[in-house]
């Protein structure tokens, strides 16, 4: 029952979250380039400010999955790394923190456009 709990929990924010991101692409001029840094922005600051962090405990990968959790991982790094190595921290520290998930991206990236040959939609 307790697993039952924390699976519906992600699945409660994490789908709000993509719920505002489909109102957003639905009643707003906005194009979902700019829903999407938008998203990072938003994770950025409510990260910076300490408001995420109850969000992640709570929901665990319904909060740190979409967009909003790279951007508060992104603060995390930089708050981390400013306190360790002074001003040059904001400079590094987003990308120290972030470098395992981009690395994974990029490669798992390369490796299916090896197996199913990328190509412009006709």
């Amino acid at each position: 029952m307790e697993l039952f709990l924390e699976y519906l929990k992600a699945f409660v924010v994490g789908g709000a979250i993509c719920a505002i991101g489909q109102v957003l692409i639905d009643y707003t001029k906005l194009t979902p380039a700019r829903i999407l840094v938008s998203f990072v922005v938003a994770g950025v600051i409510l990260g910076g400010l300490g408001v995420y962090q109850p969000l992640i405990e709570f929901a665990g990968a319904g909060a740190t999955v979409p967009l909003t959790g790279f951007g508060s991982l992104l603060a995390k790094g930089v708050k981390t790394a400013v306190q360790e190595k002074g001003l040059l921290g904001a400079l590094t520290g987003g990308f120290t923190a972030s470098s395992a998930g981009i690395g994974a991206a990029v490669f798992f990236g390369l490796l299916v456009a090896l197996i199913f040959k990328p190509g412009d939609k006709a």
